[in-house]
């Protein structure tokens, strides 16, 4: 499979530009089977050059999503692709400094039609997209712009396709998409385990738990590890003697037992897990003009944090939607380094508290009302989320900030009397670990229902 793409940037310094435009073609060898098209808001300045180039300019980007809104898009639509680009390497290098920018890494497999062609098709007077093209008779609009350039792209990949006797790009592609045979004692396992959402524990032969998971599909997730390839899979299949599982409806209910669990068990292939699963939080101080400021540091640190995350690069991605959803100062909130005013404040996004012109007390219950929002510290609650069943729900119980455990309820009444409620929970520890599962997973579920007790 290949993710044929063009990109425009900002242009300026070599890894200083930004994303103007992008669109992206999946493609299986034969047709387009689905394609992403956006402008992006690269909330950096656009070279006068670039904008007579491609004719965008500033006013048509201010309204389109900013990086971070599309990257999920960018990674599913490439996810097992090989990436395609007329001169590949500077496409490439652009998509990975964006995503460096959030903290994550982006690296996929590439094929660069310039280098193709040279090969395949040798002794043409240029290799320029649009010179080639009109060269080898393929229709091309919109030169300069990312879909009109990734379209003739596609057409021109196609041609090197027919052109490649010896298979070579087919080859290529093999060797990233070949997939593994499951041998037979694992197939019976897997015909054993539901399609849901649950915990699971895989043992030896001597009955020990070698692993233990969580998936919202425990087959799909089981046969993940039957067919991988990394060394912890191989060990896997190799010591495996049986599969069992626990359905838990919720996600969130098997992220905690599975994090109990492994911390009780200790097998062998979850090394990772049995430390602290998260690196970073979400800080605040009072600077000197009585501003609250939010940062991302290590979770090492002595000071409570507010909410944490698995790396820096998921706090910042958090920060950048939690900026514009609370209309913060990118300054304040450490995602813009300047002496004096933020980028958001020159395009007439921002209050000013960058420079003092916003109210202190206006800005900070802004600030306060993310905080409320991501913290449950001090509160009583139920968050109510899926059970095992239709009719069943499952409830987990914080009282004044504290995490007490978990359980399943088929009658509203039983949530509404506090006796029978702590009847039906299961005492769990309370620890960071706890804390951050329950946090992100508030985060990524905005419709999850969450009752105040009163």
């Amino acid at each position: 499979m290949y993710a044929i793409l063009d990109i425009e940037t900002t242009g300026g310094k070599f890894n200083e530009e930004g994303i103007t435009e992008i669109a992206i073609y999946r493609f299986d060898g034969h047709e387009v089977t689905d394609q992403f098209i956006s402008l992006v808001n690269p909330e950096r300045e656009i070279q006068p050059f670039v904008v007579n180039l491609t004719g965008i300019n500033a006013k048509m980007l201010k309204n389109a999503p900013k990086f971070y809104e599309v990257a999920k898009r960018i990674v599913e639509i490439t996810e097992d692709c090989i990436i395609v680009a007329h001169n590949s390497s500077f496409d490439y290098r652009i998509l990975k400094t964006e995503f460096k920018r959030l903290g994550f890494p982006f690296k996929r497999k590439t094929l660069c039609t310039v280098e193709l062609s040279q090969q395949l098709i040798p002794n043409m007077p240029s290799y320029s997209l649009g010179k080639l093209t009109r060269a080898l008779g393929i229709p091309m609009s919109d030169r300069h712009r990312a879909s009109g350039d990734a379209i003739a792209t596609v057409k021109l990949f196609k041609m090197l396709l027919s052109k490649d006797l010896d298979k070579v790009i087919v080859k290529d592609a093999i060797k990233v998409e070949q997939k593994s045979k499951i041998a037979p004692n694992l197939k019976e396992i897997i015909e054993q385990l539901p399609s849901e959402t649950g915990v699971y524990y895989i043992y030896n032969a001597d009955g020990d738990i070698i692993y233990i998971g969580k998936s919202k599909n425990i087959r799909k997730r089981i046969v993940q590890h039957f067919t991988g390839k990394n060394s912890k899979s191989k060990k896997i299949q190799r010591l495996v003697s049986s599969v069992t599982y626990e359905k838990t409806g919720s996600e969130l209910a098997a992220l905690l037992k599975e994090s109990a669990e492994i911390k009780a068990n200790k097998p062998i292939f979850n090394r990772a897990l049995r430390r602290t699963i998260f690196t970073h939080a979400l800080y605040q101080s009072i600077d000197e003009n009585g501003y609250i400021n939010l940062f991302i540091d290590k979770s090492s640190r002595d000071d409570t944090p507010i909410t944490t995350f698995n790396t820096r690069g998921s706090g910042k991605q958090f920060m950048f939607k939690a900026a514009e959803s609370f209309n913060l100062c990118q300054k304040l909130t450490d995602l813009y380094d300047t002496k004096t005013s933020c980028f958001k404040y020159e395009v007439k996004e921002c209050d000013g508290a960058c420079i003092n012109e916003e109210p202190v007390d206006t800005y900070n219950e802004k600030v306060q009302a993310l905080i409320d929002k991501y913290s449950y510290a001090k509160k009583d609650m139920l968050i109510i989320d899926k059970g095992r069943t239709i009719e069943e729900k499952s409830v987990f119980l914080i009282e004044n900030g504290v995490f007490k455990g978990m359980g399943y309820f088929d009658l509203n009444h039983q949530i509404h009397n506090r006796a029978i409620l702590k009847s039906l929970i299961t005492p769990m520890e309370n620890n960071r670990d706890t804390q951050h599962i329950i946090q992100s997973y508030m985060r990524r579920n905005k419709r999850l229902k969450i009752k105040e007790l009163r």
